[in-house]
């Protein structure tokens, strides 16, 4: 218990920069997740199509996969300021174009769609850059896991308040007003970007090959051994385990018998489960022990997906979520800490830009296998897979943990 320490919780935010991203990126990820439940209400009732949301996930998440080991090149050779900057603003115009298209009335599934597609375009840079950018926000070495966790905290923060507001914005005025207001809060986060003096500490490899540095990138994830298993876990994580929330919203109408409001409160206690975790983190001094906290909360998560695929009672399902919530974010976030402190300062962009690719990047694929399965087999039973899937993985990973351990002490 001494490695965990309430005071120590926020200790990142003494780095003024650091400080400015945290309240920036706080205002403008509620905004976010106020779109993301916008989206999926109106595409669900656009089409009353369970394999169209997973399309629509697809659609959103599917370019991290492909241009993220490119973002992660750019983050290595450029100014990951400038660069947050430019995307920030192209996030803003998409949100803002969609905010037009469905206030005036004139929105169609393609357009949806292809909204879909370029915001995961400018995700596929913004995640990766964003990611490898804490360590030039935090001066002290010693507060970068804790930087990283609290950048899981305001992320997982805005996913239990952005939901819950957007149920309640969406059900009285439409998710057109959701998409304005995500757009208005993009202001927050370039405000804070723009009033930062991070120090450049990259190498200038503005003469290289892109294509060797990618190449180089690859080989140094997949040859260190750590490295390599927690993109693998990731990988199959997302892919069975992170989309069942494209589901939620059957659950909701079909199951639960709701409305937009009651996939705001499903979301919502994924989202209460994963701040949690990410207050228990940001208290951890370091990664010891990381390895077997990581192994329990995949187990926990496998049996939190299989009891609620039986579940039919609105009530017990937000308690599970919880949990559930808070054992995804413990095993990503961990993930995440320990990449980052054992990655060469060289090759952080890349390497963080494969870990978005294989939390982010599988999910398009999960998200259309789960629509696909799930029109097919009804959501609680695709849903008891990714149960079973979870057990799985947690058992395998089980079984590397200790040659895992050896490198990540």
């Amino acid at each position: 218990m001494r490695n965990i320490r309430l005071s120590s919780a926020f200790r990142a935010l003494s780095n003024r920069d650091y400080r400015l991203f945290f309240f920036g990126q706080g205002v403008s990820l509620i905004g976010t997740w106020m779109q993301n439940i916008a989206a999926s209400w109106l595409i669900y009732k656009l089409t009353d199509s369970e394999f169209m949301l997973g399309i629509a996930s697809f659609l959103g998440l599917m370019p991290v996969f492909i241009f993220s080991p490119l973002a992660g090149v750019f983050s290595d050779r450029l100014n990951r300021r400038k660069i947050l900057i430019t995307v920030q603003i192209m996030a803003m115009l998409q949100a803002l174009t969609y905010a037009a298209i469905t206030l005036t009335g004139i929105v169609q599934v393609w357009q949806a769609l292809t909204l879909s597609c370029i915001l995961g375009i400018i995700n596929s840079f913004e995640m990766p850059v964003r990611q490898a950018f804490v360590v030039e926000m935090v001066k002290d070495r010693a507060d970068l896991t804790n930087a990283i966790a609290l950048n899981s905290l305001i992320f997982n923060a805005s996913r239990f308040i952005g939901p819950a507001i957007a149920g309640i914005i969406t059900a009285a005025l439409g998710p057109g007003m959701c998409f304005l207001i995500n757009g208005i809060s993009y202001i927050a986060v370039i405000t804070a970007f723009l009033s930062m003096n991070p120090p450049n500490s990259k190498i200038d490899k503005t003469n290289s090959n892109i294509f060797s540095d990618m190449k180089e990138g690859f080989f140094y994830c997949f040859r260190f051994i750590p490295i390599r298993d927690l993109l693998i876990l990731i990988s199959f994580l997302s892919l069975f385990a992170m989309t069942f929330p494209v589901l939620l919203p059957v659950f909701a109408v079909k199951v639960f018998n709701g409305d937009s409001h009651t996939f705001g409160i499903l979301v919502s206690s994924i989202g209460a489960g994963a701040f949690l975790a990410t207050i228990y983190l940001a208290m951890r001094k370091s990664i010891d022990g990381i390895g077997r906290v990581m192994n329990i909360a995949i187990f926990t998560l496998s049996l939190c997906l299989t009891v609620f695929s039986f579940n039919k009672s609105i009530s017990i399902a937000m308690p599970i979520l919880v949990i559930a919530g808070f054992s995804m974010i413990v095993v990503m976030a961990s993930c995440n800490m320990v990449l980052q402190t054992i990655v060469e300062e060289d090759k952080r962009g890349r390497v963080m830009s494969f870990y978005v690719m294989a939390f982010a990047g599988t999910a398009p694929i999960g998200s259309l296998l789960a629509g696909t399965v799930s029109s097919k087999i009804g959501a609680p039973a695709t849903l008891l897979i990714c149960g079973a899937a979870c057990f799985i993985l947690a058992t395998l990973f089980f079984i590397r943990l200790p040659s895992v351990k050896k490198l990540i002490k």
